[in-house]
């Protein structure tokens, strides 16, 4: 169990429980983490005991330093046994390079050589993870290896590229990443089709077979009109830098693309709701989980915007979410429902892990960390999705669950501006997709069939 110290103890009425959230996160000395093991020079004590596998594993070529490896390995919250498999592997490590290296800084020709040397992938990716652990602690006993391979000979230009999007365009990093992948793929077709060809040279010819090759290759009119964009936008950029000096822009075609054609993805209110009432809250993991889904599902938080939350975003008193850093970078504030902050607190209270970072959601597993990635949170919501028999037939993440919310607000006829809000889009017609699947506001406007009895 991981209510520690309070079994199974529940709070009733909203305001004892946010008195309780407030002076329980926010008080001095709560919330921290456990104090490291005293010595810094016996923290391997903690891990073995055996005064031989010490004295083996401090006599290596990184030997010196294993201890603050181990004091590593605790500061940020691996478990003893997780620990004990990586320490013990980089002693044998150690030993293996303590023959090359002795107090010469530890070569890549060494961790490669040891590497091979091991029978199976997995104790390789073990090897070279505790090896990247090692790195940070005591970078000095390791030498910076030697990049190989030839210099991108478009390094120079997409730097200058990317410097472009972010400090004159202002485009968000995402944005930002997909344009330059499309700009690779642009000089790359240069580079087969019209080798040794200076940008200088380039032709409305040339941008109309670059742009048929890309349309080749995709047939969703979204991702279409996506590849158009990109061309077009290094294509200004060209121009803009100097580099040609034509408007090839305006020979790239307007791809078509309806944004309203398609029904937008949805779940039955009645799907999230088993599998939010499935979860299993004894373990810690469930607890976020549900903490997760709950306030997916009645707030609409959008993927970044759930990972990007932290612990003063919270208003507890008022019963609000303050979202930042949003998609059309305009913060706005969300209710916070009796369930969902029930839900948050008991998590924020009990099963949240006790380190120095303010993200509400944390990985479970060690070391506990912030998610960077929208794929945790969409393999999170899908999981939980599947586990409860919910049969899904496409992609499933946390913008399902924001579909969810809207069409059910739609459905309850609740006013599109209020949802508009609610969702955080700038205009209305974003959110006037919903309404293609509000079937009981539309059989109010239906004119009735041509030929039938009045």
């Amino acid at each position: 169990m991981w209510r520690r110290g309070l079994g199974n103890r529940r709070f009733r009425g909203a305001d004892e429980l946010r008195r309780h959230i407030i002076f329980r996160h926010f008080s001095p000395g709560l919330g921290t983490s456990p104090a490291r093991p005293r010595g810094e020079n016996a923290v391997l004590d903690r891990y073995f005991k055996y005064p031989g596998v010490l004295r083996r594993l401090r006599s290596g070529a990184l030997g010196k330093e294993m201890d603050r490896i181990a004091a590593h390995f605790f500061d940020i919250g691996y478990k003893p046994a997780s620990a004990k498999i990586y320490i013990s592997r980089l002693g044998r490590f150690s030993e293996f390079a303590n023959g090359d290296a002795g107090t010469v800084t530890i070569g890549q020709d060494a961790i490669d050589r040891f590497v091979l040397s091991l029978q199976t992938a997995s104790p390789r990716i073990a090897i070279r993870t505790a090896i990247a652990h090692a790195r940070k602690v005591a970078p000095e006993r390791f030498s910076t290896p030697c990049r190989r391979g030839m210099p991108d000979p478009d390094g120079q230009l997409l730097t200058a590229y990317l410097d472009h999007l972010r400090h004159v365009r202002g485009l968000e990093p995402k944005t930002c990443e997909g344009l330059l992948k499309g700009a690779r793929r642009i000089l790359a077709w240069l580079h087969d089709h019209h080798p040794a060809q200076p940008l200088t040279a380039i032709t409305g010819e040339h941008v109309l077979g670059l742009v048929g090759h890309l349309l080749s290759l995709s047939a969703n009119n979204s991702t279409r009109s996506s590849t158009t964009s990109y061309v077009r936008t290094f294509l200004r950029f060209l121009r803009w830098a100097g580099l040609n000096g034509q408007d090839l822009a305006r020979f790239v075609p307007r791809t078509p693309c309806w944004r309203l054609q398609h029904l937008p993805p949805q779940l039955a209110w009645e799907d999230i709701r088993r599998a939010i009432d499935a979860i299993d809250v004894t373990a810690a993991s469930g607890a976020r989980d549900r903490a997760l889904l709950l306030l997916l599902a009645t707030t609409g938080l959008r993927n970044k915007e759930i990972r990007m939350l932290e612990l003063r975003d919270i208003h507890w008193r008022t019963a609000e979410v303050f979202v930042r850093r949003t998609k059309g970078k305009r913060d706005r504030v969300v209710p916070l429902l009796d369930e969902a902050g029930a839900a948050l607190a008991d998590y924020v209270l009990y099963a949240r892990p006790k380190i120095d970072n303010s993200c509400v959601f944390l990985s479970c597993a060690p070391p506990p960390r912030p998610f960077k990635c929208p794929a945790s949170i969409s393999t999170i919501v899908r999981s939980r999705l599947e586990r409860s028999g919910v049969k899904l037939t496409g992609a499933a993440g946390a913008h399902l669950l924001r579909h969810g919310l809207a069409t059910q607000l739609v459905r309850q006829r609740r006013p599109i501006n209020e949802v508009a809000d609610l969702l955080g889009h700038r205009s209305i017609d974003t959110t006037a997709i919903y309404v293609k699947v509000a079937l009981p506001q539309l059989t109010d406007v239906a004119l009735p069939f041509p030929g039938a009895a009045s």
